[in-house]
């Protein structure tokens, strides 16, 4: 749309279902160049991407032409699908429901890419859940334990 200029950097965090560590070191470089894929045909532009095992932190500058609810279902449904199409992970692959989206600053950009970058740092000191817990908290979001991303069973 002509005469339309916006500045909206995002960051996504989702879990794989149950929290479960599928996300392989072998094939994790191949699952972020997808979704990368994934965002540059929506007209998204990517900053920074980076998965743990049991979750990814993805960092867009987004263009306001897409819903972020449809944008993350495109993204989780086709990735999903492309785990399965590649024959990587030994057990069913799948996401767990919902996800995190949390907006910045132009002037955080920097630190959030570093963030996550950094992610096997971070998570040296705590766990996915805890990180989750205090993006909620930082960010003044209401939430209920009962919907938060689950642990395994």
């Amino acid at each position: 749309m002509p005469n339309t200029y916006t500045q909206v950097h995002i960051q996504f965090v989702f879990a794989v279902k149950y929290q479960a560590a599928l996300i392989g070191d072998s094939w994790k470089d191949g699952l972020m160049k997808f979704i990368t894929g994934i965002f540059q045909e929506n007209n998204h532009k990517m900053l920074q991407i980076n998965t743990m095992p049991d979750h990814i932190h993805i960092f867009i500058g987004m263009r306001p032409h897409q819903s972020i609810s449809s944008l993350i279902q495109n993204v989780k449904t086709e990735s999903s699908k492309w785990v399965k199409a590649q024959n990587v992970c030994s057990v069913p692959f799948a996401w767990q429901e919902g996800y995190g989206a949390f907006s910045y600053a132009k002037s955080q950009v920097p630190n959030v890419i570093s963030y996550i970058q950094n992610q096997e740092k971070h998570h040296r000191k705590r766990t996915f859940l805890e990180e989750y817990r205090d993006f909620l908290t930082k960010f003044e979001i209401e939430w209920d334990e009962q919907y938060i991303f689950k642990e395994l069973e």
